[in-house]
C-alpha cells in the first residue's frame, strides 16, 4: 500500500489513527489510493502487538446484558462513553456482572478474561467479588457510582447531599407521612419492607447514600424515621411490583423514590388506584430521564451521559500512561415539576 502511493508505511498509519500528523492533501490521497486498492486500513493485530494495546474498553455492568439497553440511565452513560471512545478510535466491551444469588458468580474470572486495556465499573456493590478478580487483571480501572478504589479514579455524585435537597422540598411543602422507595439496598434480590439493620449493612453504596440524604433531612426536622421499601432490583417489572408494594403497605401523602424508573412506576400505580398526583401523592423522583419532563416528575438531574464521558477520558489517560488518580464530583439540580405540592388529604394507601 505505501508503495502504490509513494509514502513511507508510517504515513499510511498516520492517514488511519492520526490524521493530524498529515496534510489534508496528503490524506486524502492515501485514501483515494487504499480505496481503489481495496485497502482496509493497518491490521488491528499488528497494531496491538506494536503498541501492547487492543483498542477496547470495558464497562462492567452489575446485570444482565438486556438490562444495559432496557434502562434508560445506562443508556446515557453508554452514550457518554460511545461519544469519547469514537473520538479516540477505541471500541466498548460490555461484560454482565451476575448478582451473588446467581450461581453464574463462580464463573467471573471467565468473564473478566475479555480482551480489554481497562476496565469501567458502574454502580457495583461494595464487597462484589468481581471488583477483586477486576483487580487482578492489574488493569486501570475507573469506578463509576460505586466504591472508591485504592489507586483508582471514580466519578460520581453527592448522592447523600442531593437526596437529602430532594426530602427538603417535600418537607416544606408540609408533607410529614413520607416512605423511601429504593431499587435494591444490596445484590441479593430481596424486595419489601427494609429493616433498620437492612439499611445499615446495605451494600449498594448509590442506594444506601440516598436513604442516608432522605433520612438527614427528617431528623433535622425532627420528624420520625422514614419507611424503605425495597423493590428487588432495577427492571421496570421490579419497579412496578415495588411501587405497588408501597402502596399496599404503608399509608403516605408522599414518595422519595430513589430512581426515575421507580417514580415512574409510582405515577402508573396511582393512576392505576385513582390516586390524583400531587394532591393524593406527591412523587419526587432522581435522575432526570428523558421521560421524567414528559411526566411532569419533580427530579434530581444528574449529568449521566457527562459521567460516561469523564470515566471514559480518565481511563484512556491512564491506559496512556497519564499519572494520578481523580475523583471526580459531578453537580446535581432539584427540578421541580407538577408531581410535588402540598398535601391535601390524610392518606393515600388502602392497606390490604
Amino acid at each position: 500500500m505505501a508503495e502504490a502511493v509513494g509514502v513511507s508505511h508510517a504515513a499510511v498509519s498516520y492517514a488511519y489513527n492520526r490524521p493530524d500528523k498529515l496534510s489534508q492533501q496528503q490524506r486524502s490521497r492515501i485514501l483515494a489510493v487504499a480505496a481503489e486498492l481495496g485497502y482496509p486500513g493497518p491490521n488491528p493485530t499488528g497494531r496491538s502487538l506494536r503498541t501492547g494495546k487492543v483498542g477496547a474498553l470495558g464497562l462492567i455492568l452489575t446485570d444482565s446484558l438486556p438490562y444495559a439497553f432496557e434502562d434508560p440511565g445506562v443508556a446515557l452513560l453508554m452514550r457518554g462513553i460511545a461519544e469519547v471512545g469514537e473520538l479516540a478510535q477505541v471500541a466498548l466491551t460490555l461484560l454482565p456482572a451476575p448478582l451473588e444469588a446467581v450461581p453464574a458468580a463462580a464463573s467471573l474470572d471467565a468473564l473478566l478474561r475479555g480482551v480489554v486495556d481497562g476496565f469501567m465499573v458502574y454502580a457495583m456493590p461494595d464487597r462484589h467479588p468481581v471488583l477483586d478478580s477486576v483487580l487482578r487483571r492489574r488493569l486501570p480501572v475507573v469506578t463509576i457510582d460505586g466504591p472508591a478504589l485504592e489507586g483508582h479514579s471514580r466519578v460520581g455524585i453527592d448522592d447523600r447531599g442531593a437526596a437529602r435537597e430532594a426530602a427538603r422540598h417535600l418537607l416544606a411543602l408540609g408533607h410529614r407521612d413520607v416512605a423511601v422507595l429504593v431499587s435494591r439496598l444490596s445484590p441479593d434480590g430481596r424486595s419489601g419492607p427494609a429493616s433498620h439493620s437492612r439499611i445499615a449493612h446495605a451494600r449498594d453504596r448509590v442506594m444506601k447514600a440516598r436513604v442516608k440524604g432522605y433520612r438527614d433531612a427528617f431528623a433535622e426536622a425532627g420528624v420520625g424515621v422514614l419507611p424503605v421499601v425495597e423493590a428487588g432490583g432495577f427492571s421496570a417489572a421490579q419497579s412496578r411490583a415495588g411501587a405497588e408494594m408501597l402502596l399496599d403497605t404503608r399509608s403516605v401523602t408522599a414518595v422519595l423514590a430513589a430512581t426515575d424508573v421507580l417514580a415512574l412506576a409510582l405515577l402508573d400505580a396511582a393512576a392505576g388506584r385513582g390516586l390524583r398526583v400531587p394532591e393524593d401523592l406527591a412523587v419526587i423522583g432522581f435522575d432526570d430521564l428523558p421521560a421524567a419532563a414528559v411526566a411532569g416528575l419533580t427530579t434530581v438531574r444528574q449529568p449521566m451521559t457527562q459521567k460516561g464521558q469523564e470515566a471514559a477520558r480518565l481511563l484512556l489517560n491512564t491506559i496512556n500512561g497519564t499519572p494520578g488518580t481523580h475523583l471526580v464530583t459531578l453537580p446535581t439540580e432539584l427540578v421541580v415539576r407538577g408531581s410535588t405540592g402540598e398535601p391535601t388529604t390524610g392518606s393515600t394507601a388502602s392497606p390490604h
